[in-house]
């Protein structure tokens, strides 16, 4: 088992590598050009520059009970057509019950935006200490229940 994080605007990726230092667990993290991450724990990848190249290298490179961490609902559902267990930076673990909805608002988006019709999303809020607090348990939880 081993934590994969799509670290391309990830909030988490020091909280992320901490647990997986505790827990003794391997932390990949991976990101495109674009960005530079360094860690004395866990092993880093950087991957060239385009559209889902991170997300492809991760799905490439991930095993069953693996966790992953994205923020990207089309990475979820392909990690978890290969069994492996994605979390998002809010703590919210996505599974076979709500990737559906959650694609079809996304697809639904997507083509409001094609037909030139822009939804705008109000008082987006700053990550708070509660936000980290609530990722940290939930991936925790998730980590004690795989050892």
């Amino acid at each position: 088992m081993k934590i994969l994080i799509d670290a391309d605007g990830c909030p988490v990726v020091s909280l992320t590598v901490e647990i997986a230092k505790e827990f003794n667990v391997k932390a990949v993290i991976i990101s495109d050009t674009s960005h530079i991450f360094n860690s004395d724990y866990a092993e880093t990848i950087v991957v060239s520059k385009g559209q889902d190249s991170a997300d492809f290298y991760i799905v490439n490179h991930l095993n069953e009970n693996d966790i992953i961490i994205t923020q990207d609902f089309g990475l979820a559902a392909m990690c978890l057509a290969k069994n492996a267990i994605p979390i998002n930076q809010y703590g919210f673990i996505y599974d076979d019950s709500n990737i559906d909805i959650m694609l079809m608002r996304r697809h639904e988006n997507r083509m409001l935006r094609h037909r030139g019709i822009k939804r705008h999303i109000k008082n987006i809020k700053k990550r708070t200490k509660a936000d980290d607090k609530k990722f940290v348990f939930k991936l925790r939880s998730v980590l004690e229940k795989l050892k």
